[in-house]
């Protein structure tokens, strides 16, 4: 792939990801139930080095006390100009279809799809925001009546603790 011109927007969005991160997590206990108890639980996460000139890019979390870990592959659809963020775990695999979408000129990102949750189908939406060089913020929203609300059930506050040798 040949480098692409700064006007292919959306390529190397993800770049500020590379390096390694502690992560806070927050997770509703019960999500789509009402409640508003949350787990706080660690993580670290690193992201390997852009892939296809910015085009795509991988990372892997591990949550220890929780005794599992993902991986993320993000892919750029230049013909789309989207992003499609693809998410397995080691506890139940990969989430179908990706959730897709793109960063928005203030520099938030916005990415939606199909899922379930319990059985239940749901709208998923993940949040990148605050984005610097030392820290972001990511959550994760479903709804349950396509779009018109929505229960944010997990957050991330990453913390940069080094940069990737990749």
């Amino acid at each position: 792939m040949s480098t692409p011109s700064p006007n292919q927007l959306g390529i190397g969005d993800f770049d500020f990801l590379v390096g390694t991160w502690a992560v806070t997590n927050r997770r509703l206990r019960a999500p789509l139930t009402g409640t508003t108890e949350w787990d706080e639980f660690p993580a670290t996460a690193v992201c390997h080095g852009t892939l296809f000139d910015g085009a795509a890019n991988l990372d892997e979390i591990s949550f220890p006390t929780k005794g599992f870990s993902g991986l993320t592959l993000r892919l750029f659809d230049t013909a789309r100009a989207q992003w499609s963020l693809n998410w397995v775990n080691s506890r139940t695999g990969l989430l179908q279809p990706p959730v897709v979408g793109g960063f928005h000129d203030d520099g938030h990102g916005e990415f939606h799809g199909e899922d379930t949750h319990e059985g239940t189908p749901v709208l998923c939406r993940f949040i990148w925001s605050q984005i610097t060089s030392v820290s972001a913020h990511w959550e994760q929203a479903f709804s349950t009546d396509r779009g018109r609300s929505w229960e944010t059930n997990w957050t991330m506050a990453f913390r940069r603790t080094g940069k990737s040798s990749a």
